[in-house]
């Protein structure tokens, strides 16, 4: 959950948003360290009052400078790549959730059960209780098991929508007609919080995701009542 004045990332709920924060620090130090090697140089170019004329036609340089760039790319583009083989991984889900958009809520549908789905709409101002936040709360929350891979197909009925949970490290277009897919796993039980990240209409601020995550027993004991009220 994002606070006021927090310059940061939201603390990472899934093994993939820690790996997207270390990749984020990684490339970040990478670019401190170029900086101040830059400013440094131009610094020193400005105040220094001798000029070496060896300096403006040196292979040795020329091979440094092409070089060194070189090995940078690399030691940013390679633990890139492992990131990207990572979200598009999916190994023998346990659960898989279809969610679809609509204007202006979310669907959702249990596809490993039989008659376990629900609409999920956002609650108003003035039904919120105390503690809720506004425009991130949902009458109907995604309830998953911690600690198992879970995964959601997601597609739109009518324009496009965005499935993105910043703590879980996942951003999916809703495209009608197209069915998308992402996996994560939850570390620990908690909520994580989401919205809709496509312009998708005059209610687009109003499409919250709300992903619960609780221990398997209460999860099994949760599609139980789901599917009594059904």
């Amino acid at each position: 959950m994002a606070h006021p004045s927090q310059l940061g990332f939201q603390d990472a709920a899934s093994p993939l948003t820690e790996e997207l924060l270390h990749f984020h620090d990684h490339a970040l130090m990478i670019v401190f360290l170029i900086s101040t090697m830059v400013l440094y140089i131009i610094v020193a170019m400005v105040t220094a009052k001798f000029t070496d004329k060896l300096i403006l036609d040196s292979q040795e340089i020329e091979i440094i400078w092409t070089l060194l760039p070189a090995i940078i790319l690399i030691l940013i583009a390679l633990p890139s790549l492992r990131i990207l083989y990572l979200m598009d991984e999916i190994n023998d889900p346990h659960l898989t959730i279809k969610a679809m958009g609509h204007q202006w809520y979310w669907s959702y549908e249990y596809t490993d059960y039989e008659d376990l789905g629900f609409d999920s709409y956002m609650i108003p101002t003035q039904d919120l209780t105390p503690g809720q936040f506004r425009l991130l709360e949902a009458d109907h929350r995604m309830v998953i098991p911690v600690e198992s891979p879970i995964r959601v197909l997601i597609s739109a009925e009518d324009v496009l929508h965005s499935w993105a949970i910043p703590s879980l490290g996942v951003k999916v277009d809703a495209v009608p007609g197209r069915l998308n897919q992402t996996t994560f796993i939850v570390n620990r039980p908690g909520v994580s919080y989401g919205q809709c990240s496509e312009i998708c209409g005059a209610n687009h601020s109003f499409m919250p995701i709300v992903v619960e995550a609780v221990p398997l027993e209460h999860f099994e004991n949760w599609t139980s009542l789901m599917i009594e009220d059904a």
